[in-house]
């Protein structure tokens, strides 16, 4: 999850509000079974959980998420670059179609996510298909396998010549929603994703939705949360399998 690429990505594509896809407002997806469940007051983190851009820790029944790769640090003493990057905490939870509640808390972060991937997937940076963003601002939805983070486009992105074919490219591939939130409150974050529809709601109210093709992925083997900034909160989590839901 590189929020660097990702900001410049969605300076770039945002859809204007006026533009916005309608959210449905009924759920597009039924709940079959349920995949996992965490409310972080185990002692030990479960099984599936793991590391993947630190630093989060289970505190106070609840997995907090801290930033601390917030800069760039070039490559020196024989040591790479290291990138900026979100702090990342992912799930070996293979699904599809899936339903995706938790409870979200922005205690200092600008952003937190949930992120599904596919590690076996060579077409997208890091296997990296789809996500929820969620700001105090707004909530941003990104095909990212068929969007930004598909390897032809992460390359054209390099030549300033192909900059109005990449834009052309990245059209439709994300939208942004403005929402209201507040720091220090609670809010419950669900995420549909069944074919290639993504919905989003917050508190039960819908906050965002979009139809793009690399949403359809087939094996969305790991979902991650995400944070930027200081800090964020996870709380009661719950993985469902689905369905879509018959549509007019």
């Amino acid at each position: 999850m590189k929020t660097n690429i990702i900001t410049t990505i969605l300076a770039a594509t945002t859809a204007l509000a006026a533009d916005l896809p309608a959210i449905p407002e009924t759920s597009i997806a039924v709940k079959k079974e349920l995949l996992f469940s965490d409310d972080f007051e185990s002692a030990e983190p479960a099984k599936p959980w793991h590391k993947v851009v630190p630093t989060f820790a289970f505190e106070k029944g609840a997995l907090k998420g801290t930033q601390t790769r917030d800069v760039t640090i070039p490559a020196a003493d024989g040591k790479p670059e290291q990138k900026a990057h979100a702090a990342v905490h992912g799930l070996e939870i293979p699904t599809k179609d899936s339903v995706v509640e938790v409870r979200i808390r922005f205690e200092g972060a600008t952003m937190i996510d949930v992120e599904f991937d596919d590690r076996k997937y060579t077409g997208a940076h890091y296997g990296h298909l789809c996500r929820a963003q969620v700001r105090l601002n707004g909530v941003t939805i990104i095909d990212e396998r068929d969007g930004g983070m598909k390897n032809e486009i992460r390359e054209m992105r390099d030549d300033p010549a192909k900059k109005a074919e990449v834009a052309a490219l990245l059209k439709g591939r994300q939208v942004t929603y403005p929402a209201k939130l507040e720091t220090g409150k609670w809010y419950t974050l669900v995420v549909e994703t069944v074919g290639d529809e993504m919905r989003v709601t917050l508190d039960g109210k819908p906050a965002g939705y979009l139809k793009s093709s690399g949403i359809a992925h087939a094996t969305k083997s790991k979902i991650e949360l995400g944070v930027a900034g200081k800090d964020g909160y996870f709380d009661d989590i719950k993985v469902w399998n689905a369905a879509p839901i018959a549509r007019p």
